[in-house]
């Protein structure tokens, strides 16, 4: 008889549990994830997924504007928004099949059920009472929105979880947030046709990125005639109907049909029995406490992705789920490597960024270059339309090293993508200098910017 009825128990389905379960499942494993909710996840179900087929649907309006540039006649368009959520609940429920077909095939069994722990080595499945035991638990609950201190009328404010699911396009929405999240929701409503204002509480959007790029974004977005107000917060929110009426620490008032809290999202750790088996949270972050091979305080309890509150990306829950699997189960040691992780805002405009901002170079190296431009994009000299188009290189000034590369622009996701592979390999301006520019293109710029735009250079202390 064996000592445990699994050897790995997961508990939660989304890309990180699914990934850890089918890998540990063809490495011999015995895998078993709970998923009370919908197999796929956060990003799959109500994240990064559906996000993305927003932004797309999104970008229609300004192409039949900008056709008109390139001698198109377009008649008057007309959005349906039922047909758009109707269109993606279909897709999202052929991902969530695909996810439950995948991890079925590779030997791993699904519970529908929430999972909770009972000691080091035992789950309890709150579906039937069950309890399971297994050799190694793995954690990847993944997080959820946080709307922060409680404020009167909290109870009418949505979440982007349930942005996905409106039964109609607000004609105004009020968003408080500064960071993801806030602002991709903001490009989408806007793009639909929504009148949008932005409300966040520091002195400017997307904090801890690029200081350029956050200028840049705010000037592009409030060109597309979104509202953004800084250094403020939302106290309360008064019903009135079917419409609301947002009040800010400054003293004004907003009028809309929604308002959405895009304030950050904190580690799903809650009733999941931590306490019961000894499980420590990173006091720093509100995450579980983990190593660098996601091991928690319990030496048969891991942890991966959101919940651990590291790196909160679809890619690194991924990428630490396989390395649990390959490390525990497949008898070979891997340590996930966090740095020069790329990411990308669905902003619009889109923003790519990979390795170190100005300020975070400058803080680290004596010498440190800056290659920057802006410049309007192929497409706006026929369409009209008043955008531009930013790039930055970060250079240690010593070794020519790209420390960081930062776009805001079209396909500025898909180019970051290509240049990260650079930057991780510790390329230098001199590599970047010696490829030759794919003409036409906006990428072009990263390999023909030749004479630094900033140099700084860190005077040594007396």
């Amino acid at each position: 008889m064996a000592e445990f009825d699994v050897d790995l128990f997961v508990i939660g389905g989304g890309s990180g549990g699914v990934r850890a379960a089918r890998i540990a499942a063809g490495h011999g494993a015995r895998a078993m994830i709970a998923e009370e909710y919908r197999m796929g996840g956060t990003c799959v179900i109500r994240g990064c997924v559906p996000k993305k087929l927003f932004v797309i649907g999104s970008h229609f309006r300004q192409e039949f504007e900008d056709a008109a540039g390139f001698g198109w006649t377009v008649p008057s368009a007309g959005f349906d928004w039922p047909t758009l959520i109707a269109n993606k609940d279909k897709e999202i429920a052929r991902l969530e099949a695909a996810y439950t077909t995948n991890v079925e095939k590779s030997g791993a069994q699904i519970v529908k059920s929430r999972a909770v722990i009972e000691d080091k080595h035992t789950v309890r499945l709150l579906e039937n009472d069950k309890k399971i035991t297994a050799r190694y638990i793995l954690i990847a609950t993944g997080g959820a929105p946080n709307h922060g201190a409680s404020i009167p009328g909290i109870e009418h404010v949505i979440s982007s979880n349930e942005a996905f699911h409106l039964k109609e396009l607000p004609k105004r929405i009020v968003i408080q947030g500064g960071g993801y999240i806030a602002l991709e929701f903001a490009g989408i409503f806007a793009g639909f046709g929504s009148d949008v204002t932005v409300i966040y509480r520091g002195d400017n959007i997307l904090r801890g990125f690029d200081e350029d790029v956050r200028t840049h974004v705010r000037t592009e977005m409030e060109k597309q005639g979104i509202t953004i107000l800084t250094g403020c917060t939302v106290t309360r929110v008064d019903r009135h109907g079917e419409s609301f009426t947002t009040h800010l620490s400054n003293g004004s008032s907003i009028g809309s049909e929604q308002v959405m809290f895009a304030i950050g999202r904190h580690p799903n750790v809650a009733n999941l029995g931590l306490e019961k088996a000894g499980v420590a949270i990173n006091p720093n972050n509100g995450g579980i406490a983990v190593d660098h091979f996601s091991r928690s305080s319990v030496d048969s309890i891991y942890a991966i992705g959101d919940v651990t509150h590291r790196f909160n990306l679809t890619p690194v829950a991924i990428r630490e789920g396989h390395a649990f699997a390959d490390t525990v189960f497949g008898k070979r040691e891997v340590r996930v490597d966090h740095a020069n992780i790329p990411t990308a805002v669905f902003s619009q405009p889109e923003v790519g960024t990979v390795g170190l901002t100005e300020t975070e170079a400058r803080a680290q190296f004596s010498r440190v270059d800056i290659y920057k431009t802006t410049f309007r994009p192929i497409k706006a000299t026929m369409s009209g339309r008043d955008t531009r188009v930013l790039m930055k290189l970060v250079v240690d000034g010593t070794t020519d090293r790209v420390l960081g590369c930062h776009m805001v622009g079209d396909a500025a996701a898909e180019i970051t993508q290509a240049v990260a592979i650079a930057v991780k390999m510790k390329a230098t301006k001199a590599d970047f200098d010696a490829t030759i520019a794919l003409h036409p293109t906006a990428a072009e710029e990263l390999v023909t910017m030749r004479t630094p735009t900033a140099r700084h250079v860190r005077q040594a202390a007396e």
